[in-house]
């Protein structure tokens, strides 16, 4: 199998069948016309993916899941209109009223709204784990369990999960394991060979990688395609051709932007872990890391989306660290070219576990600048930090 820049380079492209183009074109439609009644009314098999309505994709939409699908080693991939409606055809693809399904404590915040507020009346039981159990959960696993849903690493908190271990409990059991894999992304991990079953990615984040567009991706080995492919049609999820082919363009680029994005922020939490305003810093990548054994044997890379836990501050002192920030802008979402920072309260968000740090914790995502420069504005919030708690104790 070829190396994943090369895939990158070359999956999903087909220019001799679009007059020799590099890039498939942008397909814009909602009729297809068909030569005859009996054409238009043969029976369609939509994991074939037909070019048949509109709604069911063009050859856009086909060249963009084909390039995920090979990058992850996937059976296939269908694109969804973002990361959240992503995750909710995983899970409703392979779970049923009466069944169980275990959630990771540390999973998106969004997703766990949708188990909590959806599911659950669906007659679906959510359990959420405690996303350090590794080979633990197996005491979790119930004759009705469904499926099992892993972030690794958590959004916000970022500890690593052992999938390899997760997977090999569940799958002794029958049971599918669903992962999250945003952070990690198609380039930097093979999830079918760690044992997941439906890998799931927001590709509004690093493969667009421009903060300019909106949509999800869900790549299935051979078992579960079906279903996965069904539950799309059935609830009428599709994605704009232009939205597929400003996907597709992103994920062209994807390896040279993930390598500069991990170089800058290595540099920018190592920094970190110095200052003395810091407790710890969140990210897998650093040798000091509780994951860091688990994230070099299971990936390739890490993004640049990491937190850091600062020492005791009250409210202001925090708001004059972020709100003075020049180079960070205060946002959701994450994986575009530009750095980015957000407060994080995942305390709420957790019911197996606690999440109790020392000091408040912010995320950062570490864009493409210099990160010398990125250094110095931190420095000088830091700085802004350090005079307001000195001047609230007089």
């Amino acid at each position: 199998m070829p190396k994943p820049d090369t895939l990158l380079a070359h999956a999903g492209r087909a220019p001799e069948a679009h007059s020799g183009m590099v890039n498939t074109p942008v397909f814009r439609t909602s009729t297809v016309i068909h030569p005859t009644i009996e054409s238009y009314e043969a029976p369609r098999d939509l994991t074939k993916k037909p070019v048949s309505y509109g709604r069911h994709g063009t050859p856009t939409t086909f060249a963009f899941e084909e390039a995920v699908a090979r990058l992850e080693g996937a059976h296939q991939a269908v694109a969804t209109p973002n990361g959240l409606s992503a995750i909710i055809v995983a899970l409703l693809a392979v779970l049923k009223p009466g069944q169980h399904l275990l959630v990771s404590d540390s999973a998106y915040s969004p997703a766990r709204g949708f188990c909590d507020r959806r599911l659950a009346p669906l007659g679906v039981e959510v359990e959420y784990y405690d996303p350090l159990i590794g080979k633990g959960i197996a005491d979790l696993l119930r004759d009705n369990t469904g499926a099992v849903f892993c972030e690794s690493p958590g959004s916000l908190t970022f500890e690593m999960q052992d999938i390899p271990a997760i997977a090999a409990a569940a799958h002794a059991r029958g049971i599918p394991v669903l992962a999250d894999n945003t952070w990690v992304t198609p380039y930097f991990a093979s999830p079918f060979e760690l044992g997941v079953d439906i890998s799931i990615h927001a590709g509004t984040k690093y493969i667009g990688g421009h903060s300019d567009l909106m949509i999800g991706v869900v790549a299935t080995n051979e078992r579960y395609w079906q279903p996965v492919r069904q539950t799309v049609y059935d609830y009428a999820y599709s994605v704009s051709p232009d939205d597929c082919y400003q996907a597709l363009r992103g994920l062209r680029t994807l390896g040279v932007r993930l390598k500069q994005h991990e170089k800058n922020a290595l540099e920018v939490a190592r920094w970190l872990q110095a200052q003395p305003e810091v407790s710890r810093v969140l990210y897998p990548a650093l040798e000091s890391d509780p994951g860091h054994a688990i994230w070099k044997r299971d990936y390739r890379g890490a993004s640049g989306l990491f937190s850091v836990v600062l020492k005791p501050v009250d409210e202001a002192a925090l708001a004059r660290f972020v709100n003075g920030l020049k180079l960070f802008g205060i946002g959701s979402s994450w994986g575009g070219f530009e750095s980015l920072i957000t407060v994080v309260h995942a305390a709420p968000y957790r019911t197996a576990t606690r999440w109790q740090p020392e000091g408040p914790a912010v995320r950062l995502h570490i864009g493409l600048e210099d990160p010398a420069d990125l250094i110095a504005d931190l420095r000088q919030g830091l700085d802004r930090l350090h005079a307001a708690k000195a001047a609230a104790h007089g």
